[in-house]
């Protein structure tokens, strides 16, 4: 059963939709909270919608989206859209920190080539091995503490950060945090 969202972020307002749409009802693209599923959302008539904004979208009455149109296909992020996306991936990252601790502490082999802390940007070989044998001695706590503990790795926190846009933003072989 796939988790449905109850709020989604919104990443940009467009008050006549795309240009070079061809229709001119307003758009909005964003972000599910929980899921992190891309949507263009369909504004109630009237309302208008600004980036940031968290607006409601699950089964019960809808006070200022309309309906979902459906998903948003990743070429169509607008550019404020994607700079939005980069500020909410900062936050989410931060205030899920030990949901993606707890990635680095459990993260398995994807096949006998590669492991699945190898498609965290910076992190090679070497510094997947140097993490899997710290996390075997005591599992991590925080990104502050891989820092302390693995001297010479890619800032934890940047390298989620970079690893969650590029899975929004385009199409990975492997997904490790978007469905």
């Amino acid at each position: 059963m796939t988790e449905k969202e109850d709020y989604a972020i919104i990443l940009d307002y467009l008050p006549y939709g795309y240009p070079m749409g061809g229709k001119t009802n307003a758009l909005a693209q964003a972000i599910g909270e929980k899921t992190l599923a891309l949507l263009e959302l369909v504004p109630r008539r009237g309302i208008t919608l600004v980036p940031k904004e968290k607006v409601y979208i699950g089964p019960e009455k809808r006070d200022k989206v309309y309906y979902i149109a459906g998903r948003l296909p990743r070429d169509r992020l607008t550019e404020t859209a994607k700079i939005q996306l980069q500020e909410f991936i900062e936050q989410v990252v931060a205030e899920q920190e030990k949901k993606f601790i707890d990635f680095f502490n459990t993260a398995q082999a994807i096949n006998t080539r590669l492991h699945q802390i190898e498609l965290i940007p910076g992190f090679g070989r070497k510094h997947t091995q140097e993490l899997l044998q710290a996390r075997e001695e005591k599992p991590f706590e925080s990104f502050e503490e891989m820092r302390t503990r693995l001297k010479n790795i890619p800032d934890p926190k940047k390298a989620i950060e970079r690893r969650l846009l590029e899975e929004l933003s385009e199409k990975q072989r492997f997904n490790l945090f978007v469905r």
